[in-house]
């Protein structure tokens, strides 16, 4: 068996199914590419049982068909340093020698027969129907890029450790939340026309933001315990989390009184040098707010550190101390990419809300954040 393949297409499509194998797996098998010839297509799956991602490359100068695994570290650090060029296959069907050849080089490895990779593992869905709909893959991309910075790692809360995905006949939302704080991410442009959820563990969330294409569009099939989503270049199966997700619209308050608009640039890099000085064990941030500055604050009495800031804001309400989680902030402002930042407030021992100053029509964002009991400021 022979075919011809660009190099760096090839490299490009490899390098994003290497995402899915896990760095140590219960079969060896597994830290193979599964490789399938079919006419002019070359498919290249990876998989760890519990996910699976396939990749379609086309190729040229095709001759015979077959099914064959390699090594995935190899072959992506090989198709790395080739020079941008088509590279040829040679595969003996009968002892699986791989070669490959370029001008100026040639390379050799032994393969496995394809017959002994092993497939998605599908759950059981106990007969359910499963439900589809399409989804850009620009929209998918942005509701998990808003949403996983707040999935939980905790192992005490596993259900935690994903995003929420509540699919409505006319609309998407997105929600993650680690109990400390909440991001919900409702995408109106979309109208599925169907009724699920799921919640999609992190590791499938960062694969499909690494792999899938913005232009193209993909066709959603979801069971109970699985979701199937493909496109022209691209085939994944995730297996989601089991167990029941927390309601997230009875967390999230309603009716703030006061509401403080900022430049997020301006309070981000503020907070970040103020959190330089934080007591590492709680991550504390003070705030003053009044109706033109918001100072900030920080102690470290371990270390006799302390350090003060103050940033211009417009405030509507009375005049509120509060403390916040400084990594929290920063992943918030780092999140809410636009140049104001919208916060509201109730009093110190209540969450602040957290949306951007601009939105797209159609979408919606917010995120809440639990504050830290303080005595003062």
């Amino acid at each position: 068996m022979k075919f011809n393949v660009p190099c760096k297409s090839l490299y490009a499509a490899a390098a994003g199914v290497s995402k899915v194998i896990s760095q140590k797996n219960a079969m060896s098998i597994l830290d193979n590419f599964l490789l399938e010839v079919s006419g002019e297509t070359l498919t290249i799956t990876g998989s760890d049982m519990e996910n699976s991602l396939s990749t379609r490359v086309a190729i040229s100068d095709v001759e015979g068909e077959l099914r064959f695994c390699v090594g995935a570290r190899r072959l992506v650090d090989l198709l790395k340093e080739l020079p941008a060029q088509g590279i040829t296959f040679e595969v003996d069907d009968t002892t699986y020698q791989v070669v490959i050849s370029y001008t100026g080089g040639k390379y050799t490895l032994v393969a496995i027969n394809g017959a002994d990779y092993p497939g998605f593992r599908q759950s059981d869905d106990d007969g359910a129907a499963p439900v589809s709909f399409v989804i850009s893959g620009d929209k998918l991309v942005k509701g998990l890029e808003n949403t996983t910075f707040a999935a939980s790692n905790d192992d005490f809360h596993p259900i935690m450790q994903g995003v929420y995905i509540d699919v409505h006949d006319n609309d998407i939302t997105f929600v993650a939340t680690d109990s400390h704080k909440l991001v919900r991410y409702i995408d109106r442009r979309i109208a599925p026309g169907v009724t699920a959820a799921c919640v999609m563990p992190m590791k499938p969330c960062n694969v499909l933001k690494a792999v899938v294409n913005k232009d193209e569009d993909l066709k959603v099939t979801m069971t109970k315990k699985n979701a199937t989503i493909e496109s022209d270049s691209i085939t994944f199966r995730c297996t989601f989390l089991n167990g029941r997700y927390p309601d997230y619209n009875k967390v999230i308050p309603q009716n703030y009184p006061y509401t403080m608009t900022i430049d997020r640039a301006s309070f981000l890099n503020a907070v970040r040098r103020v959190g330089i000085f934080v007591d590492p064990g709680f991550g504390l941030m003070k705030f003053r707010i009044t109706p033109q500055t918001i100072f900030l604050k920080c102690d470290d009495v371990n270390l006799c550190t302390t350090a003060r800031e103050q940033v211009p804001c417009s405030y509507d309400g009375a005049e509120l101390a509060i403390g916040f989680s400084s990594p929290f902030l920063i992943e918030i402002l780092q999140t809410l990419a636009t140049e104001q930042v919208e916060v509201k407030f109730a009093d110190q021992g209540r969450p602040g809300l957290f949306s951007p100053g601009e939105s797209e029509e159609g979408v919606e964002m917010l995120v809440l954040l639990m504050p830290i009991n303080i005595d003062g400021f």
